[in-house]
Protein backbone atom coordinates (compact mmCIF):
# COMPACT_ATOMS: atom_id res chain seq x y z
CA UNK A 1 0.00 0.00 0.00
CA UNK A 2 3.12 1.97 0.67
CA UNK A 3 4.38 2.13 -2.77
CA UNK A 4 0.90 2.44 -4.57
CA UNK A 5 0.30 5.24 -2.18
CA UNK A 6 -3.25 4.53 -0.99
CA UNK A 7 -4.39 4.93 2.38
CA UNK A 8 -5.88 1.65 3.71
CA UNK A 9 -6.66 -0.36 6.99
CA UNK A 10 -7.11 -4.21 7.75
CA UNK A 11 -10.75 -4.37 9.17
CA UNK A 12 -13.50 -6.56 9.92
CA UNK A 13 -13.07 -10.02 10.76
CA UNK A 14 -8.85 -9.71 9.95
CA UNK A 15 -8.59 -6.73 12.44
CA UNK A 16 -11.08 -8.76 14.85
CA UNK A 17 -8.40 -11.44 14.63
CA UNK A 18 -5.54 -8.92 15.89
CA UNK A 19 -7.41 -8.03 18.46
CA UNK A 20 -8.10 -11.47 19.85
CA UNK A 21 -11.33 -11.88 18.92
CA UNK A 22 -11.94 -13.40 15.87
CA UNK A 23 -13.75 -16.77 16.30
CA UNK A 24 -12.37 -18.70 13.49
CA UNK A 25 -9.43 -17.51 11.10
CA UNK A 26 -10.93 -15.34 8.52
CA UNK A 27 -10.83 -16.75 5.01
CA UNK A 28 -9.51 -13.94 3.56
CA UNK A 29 -7.44 -10.90 4.73
CA UNK A 30 -10.33 -7.89 4.52
CA UNK A 31 -8.60 -4.43 3.76
CA UNK A 32 -10.44 -0.99 3.39
CA UNK A 33 -9.89 1.35 0.65
CA UNK A 34 -10.81 4.90 -0.34
CA UNK A 35 -11.37 3.50 -3.86
CA UNK A 36 -12.66 0.06 -5.77
CA UNK A 37 -9.58 -2.01 -6.08
CA UNK A 38 -10.29 -5.90 -7.42
CA UNK A 39 -9.13 -8.71 -5.26
CA UNK A 40 -6.14 -10.29 -5.66
CA UNK A 41 -3.87 -13.88 -3.90
CA UNK A 42 -0.53 -13.23 -1.94
CA UNK A 43 0.45 -16.58 -2.47
CA UNK A 44 -1.87 -18.43 -0.02
CA UNK A 45 -3.51 -15.41 0.92
CA UNK A 46 -6.70 -13.76 -0.50
CA UNK A 47 -6.97 -10.10 0.04
CA UNK A 48 -10.54 -8.51 -0.23
CA UNK A 49 -10.51 -4.65 -1.01
CA UNK A 50 -14.10 -2.99 0.50
CA UNK A 51 -14.53 0.88 -0.17
CA UNK A 52 -15.25 2.70 2.92
CA UNK A 53 -16.56 6.18 2.81
CA UNK A 54 -14.48 8.60 5.45
CA UNK A 55 -11.56 6.64 5.68
CA UNK A 56 -9.16 8.73 6.63
CA UNK A 57 -11.63 9.58 9.86
CA UNK A 58 -11.56 6.00 10.60
CA UNK A 59 -9.68 5.16 14.20
CA UNK A 60 -6.92 3.38 13.27
CA UNK A 61 -3.78 1.85 15.58
CA UNK A 62 -0.29 0.67 13.98
CA UNK A 63 0.80 -3.40 14.65
CA UNK A 64 4.22 -4.64 13.93
CA UNK A 65 3.92 -7.86 12.37
CA UNK A 66 6.55 -10.36 11.20
CA UNK A 67 6.51 -8.81 7.80
CA UNK A 68 6.37 -5.19 8.34
CA UNK A 69 3.86 -2.73 9.89
CA UNK A 70 0.20 -2.93 9.52
CA UNK A 71 -2.54 -0.36 10.21
CA UNK A 72 -5.19 -2.29 11.46
CA UNK A 73 -9.04 -0.57 12.64
CA UNK A 74 -9.32 0.26 16.68
CA UNK A 75 -11.36 -2.38 18.55
CA UNK A 76 -13.96 0.50 18.46
CA UNK A 77 -14.01 0.89 14.40
CA UNK A 78 -14.32 -2.76 14.02
CA UNK A 79 -17.33 -2.80 16.28
CA UNK A 80 -18.88 -0.31 13.65
CA UNK A 81 -17.05 -1.89 10.40
CA UNK A 82 -18.40 -5.27 11.25
CA UNK A 83 -22.15 -4.16 11.52
CA UNK A 84 -21.97 -2.02 8.88
CA UNK A 85 -20.37 -4.66 6.41
CA UNK A 86 -22.26 -7.13 7.98
CA UNK A 87 -22.22 -9.82 4.80
CA UNK A 88 -18.43 -9.50 4.47
CA UNK A 89 -18.45 -10.90 8.22
CA UNK A 90 -20.70 -14.07 7.57
CA UNK A 91 -23.95 -12.38 8.63
CA UNK A 92 -25.64 -11.25 11.87
CA UNK A 93 -25.31 -13.73 13.69
CA UNK A 94 -21.32 -14.35 13.02
CA UNK A 95 -21.28 -10.50 13.75
CA UNK A 96 -22.40 -10.88 17.54
CA UNK A 97 -20.03 -13.31 18.17
CA UNK A 98 -16.97 -12.01 17.02
CA UNK A 99 -18.95 -8.63 18.66
CA UNK A 100 -19.24 -10.63 22.22
CA UNK A 101 -15.29 -11.56 21.97
CA UNK A 102 -14.24 -7.85 21.25
CA UNK A 103 -16.05 -6.27 23.36
CA UNK A 104 -13.84 -6.21 26.15
CA UNK A 105 -11.30 -4.20 24.64
CA UNK A 106 -14.31 -1.68 23.44
CA UNK A 107 -13.53 1.58 25.73
CA UNK A 108 -17.74 2.95 25.04
CA UNK A 109 -16.01 6.84 24.94
CA UNK A 110 -13.82 5.66 22.17
CA UNK A 111 -16.58 3.38 20.65
CA UNK A 112 -19.17 6.33 19.93
CA UNK A 113 -16.40 8.50 18.35
CA UNK A 114 -15.91 5.48 16.11
CA UNK A 115 -19.26 5.88 15.45
CA UNK A 116 -19.19 9.85 13.90
CA UNK A 117 -17.48 7.55 11.04
CA UNK A 118 -20.89 6.06 9.57
CA UNK A 119 -24.14 5.73 8.85
CA UNK A 120 -26.32 6.31 12.27
CA UNK A 121 -27.89 2.85 11.49
CA UNK A 122 -25.00 1.07 12.09
CA UNK A 123 -24.59 2.67 15.73
CA UNK A 124 -28.31 2.04 16.34
CA UNK A 125 -27.18 -1.65 15.08
CA UNK A 126 -24.00 -1.98 17.11
CA UNK A 127 -25.68 -0.76 20.54
CA UNK A 128 -28.69 -3.42 20.22
CA UNK A 129 -26.14 -5.98 19.23
CA UNK A 130 -23.76 -5.26 22.28
CA UNK A 131 -26.48 -5.53 24.79
CA UNK A 132 -27.69 -8.76 23.15
CA UNK A 133 -24.05 -10.52 23.61
CA UNK A 134 -24.20 -9.23 27.42
CA UNK A 135 -21.72 -6.19 26.93
CA UNK A 136 -24.33 -3.56 27.76
CA UNK A 137 -21.82 -2.04 30.07
CA UNK A 138 -20.12 -0.37 27.06
CA UNK A 139 -23.07 1.31 24.89
CA UNK A 140 -23.92 4.80 27.32
CA UNK A 141 -21.95 7.09 24.98
CA UNK A 142 -23.10 5.24 22.18
CA UNK A 143 -27.09 5.68 23.56
CA UNK A 144 -26.78 9.03 23.87
CA UNK A 145 -24.91 9.36 20.61
CA UNK A 146 -27.91 7.12 18.59
CA UNK A 147 -30.58 9.34 20.74
CA UNK A 148 -29.23 13.04 19.66
CA UNK A 149 -28.90 11.70 15.85
CA UNK A 150 -30.87 8.90 15.02
CA UNK A 151 -34.41 10.51 13.81
CA UNK A 152 -36.03 7.65 12.57
CA UNK A 153 -36.24 3.59 13.66
CA UNK A 154 -34.30 1.61 11.25
CA UNK A 155 -34.36 -2.35 10.55
CA UNK A 156 -32.20 -4.75 12.10
CA UNK A 157 -31.11 -6.15 9.26
CA UNK A 158 -30.72 -3.81 6.47
CA UNK A 159 -33.06 -4.61 3.05
CA UNK A 160 -35.40 -7.09 5.03
CA UNK A 161 -39.13 -6.45 5.56
CA UNK A 162 -40.19 -4.46 8.45
CA UNK A 163 -42.96 -7.17 8.86
CA UNK A 164 -43.07 -11.12 9.21
CA UNK A 165 -44.58 -14.27 8.97
CA UNK A 166 -47.33 -15.05 6.31
CA UNK A 167 -49.87 -12.66 7.82
CA UNK A 168 -47.24 -9.75 7.43
CA UNK A 169 -47.31 -9.31 11.39
CA UNK A 170 -45.53 -5.98 12.40
CA UNK A 171 -42.02 -6.85 14.08
CA UNK A 172 -40.89 -6.13 17.63
CA UNK A 173 -39.16 -1.93 18.08
CA UNK A 174 -36.42 -1.70 19.88
CA UNK A 175 -37.28 1.87 21.25
CA UNK A 176 -33.92 1.65 23.27
CA UNK A 177 -32.18 1.86 19.50
CA UNK A 178 -34.76 2.70 17.87
CA UNK A 179 -34.84 -0.46 15.29
CA UNK A 180 -37.29 -2.94 14.38
CA UNK A 181 -36.17 -6.23 15.29
CA UNK A 182 -36.95 -7.87 12.25
CA UNK A 183 -34.28 -10.76 12.83
CA UNK A 184 -33.18 -13.00 15.41
CA UNK A 185 -29.89 -12.99 16.50
CA UNK A 186 -27.80 -16.39 17.97
CA UNK A 187 -24.34 -15.75 18.48
CA UNK A 188 -22.09 -18.71 18.59
CA UNK A 189 -21.20 -18.08 22.45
Amino acid sequence: MKSLSLSYYAGLLTAAQYHGAAHQRPQEFQVFLEKRRLPIACGKVRVAFMIRKRLPEVPVQSLTTPRGTLLVSTPEATAIDLVGYQHQAGGLDQVATVLSELAERIDPEKLAAAAATAAVPWAQRLGYLLERVGAGEKVAPLKKYVRARAHESAPLLPNAPKQSGARRQKVQRNDDWKLFINAEVVPDL
